[in-house]
C-alpha cells in the first residue's frame, strides 16, 4: 500500500515538498528502490508521530519521496496539458501613502484576467476561477473587488464574455488541483525569473535547477489584443506596482 499523507496530518503544499532539508536529506544516499523507499517512509512518520528521531535511511527516503512526488505532480500536470498562469508582485510590497483606490481589483490581478481570458478565447470555452480560501472577510473583499472589475469596467464586461465573474473558493486540503497549483506557485516563487524583469528577489538554486524548465514548459504562451494591437503574451507576468489602477 502507497503512503497517503492527508491520513498523517500532512497536506501536499510546495512549501512542506520542498522544504531545504528535504533536498539535503535526498542526497545523503542513493536513489532508493521504490519498495525500499516506500517502507522507510512509512517507518520515517510513524516515528514521528511517536516522538521517535528516525534512522539516516528513512530520513532519506522521505528526502527523496517528496522530491519525487513534486517530479509526478509536473508530469501529470503536463500529461493532461494542464496551462499555468501567475501574476507576481515584489515582496513586502504595499499600498502607497494616500492610496485613493481600496476597492480596485490590483493591476497583478487584472494581469492574471487578462491571461486566463486570452486563453479562453482561443480555445473558445467559459472558465471559472478556483480559489484557496482564507479568512471569509478576505475573501469576501475580493469578490467585491472582482464583481466591480466585471461589472464596472469596459475591459472587465469584455472578458466576463468567457470567464465566470464568480470565483468558487475551496478547501485546499480537499481539493488536489489547488494543491498542484500551490506547488507550482512556490516553485516560480523561488526559481523562476527573466531577464528583462526588475525584480532580483532571492533563487533557491536547487529548485531553479530542477523546476524552472517544468514550469516554462507548462506556462501560457499566446496572442493578446488590445484595439487594433495584437502582441504576444506569456502566463507569468510580474508586476512591479500593482497598485497602479488599471481597467
Amino acid at each position: 500500500m502507497d503512503v497517503c499523507l492527508p491520513e498523517h496530518g500532512k497536506e501536499i503544499k510546495g512549501s512542506k515538498l520542498l522544504e531545504r532539508k528535504h533536498f539535503r536529506w535526498a542526497e545523503q544516499m542513493d536513489e532508493l528502490p521504490h519498495v525500499h523507499r516506500r517502507k522507510a517512509v512509512r517507518r520515517f512518520l510513524t516515528q514521528n508521530a511517536q516522538s521517535h528521531r528516525p534512522s539516516r535511511r528513512d530520513f532519506t527516503a522521505y528526502g527523496q519521496a517528496c522530491l519525487l512526488m513534486a517530479d509526478g505532480i509536473f508530469a501529470l500536470l503536463q500529461k493532461h496539458q494542464a496551462v499555468l498562469f501567475a501574476s507576481l508582485i515584489a515582496k513586502g510590497c504595499k499600498p502607497p501613502p494616500g492610496h485613493r483606490f481600496p476597492h480596485f481589483l490590483r493591476k497583478d490581478h487584472v494581469f492574471l484576467q487578462e491571461r486566463f481570458f486570452y486563453f479562453l478565447e482561443r480555445e473558445q470555452a467559459h472558465g471559472i476561477m478556483v480559489m484557496d480560501q482564507t479568512e471569509a472577510r478576505n475573501d469576501l473583499r475580493f469578490v467585491r473587488r472582482l464583481r466591480d472589475y466585471y461589472s464596472r469596467t469596459q475591459r472587465g464586461r469584455e472578458r466576463a464574455r468567457w470567464i465566470v465573474p464568480e470565483p468558487l473558493f475551496v478547501d485546499s486540503s480537499m481539493y488536489p488541483a489547488i494543491q498542484a497549483a500551490d506547488l507550482c506557485i512556490y516553485c516560480i516563487n523561488w526559481g523562476y525569473r527573466e531577464e528583462k524583469w526588475a525584480y532580483h528577489g532571492d533563487v533557491r538554486e536547487e529548485i531553479r535547477q530542477r523546476y524552472v524548465s517544468r514550469i516554462d514548459a507548462l506556462q501560457f504562451r499566446g496572442k493578446g489584443q488590445r484595439g487594433e494591437q495584437t502582441f504576444f503574451t506569456k502566463g507569468i507576468v510580474f508586476v512591479p506596482d500593482p497598485f497602479e489602477p488599471r481597467t
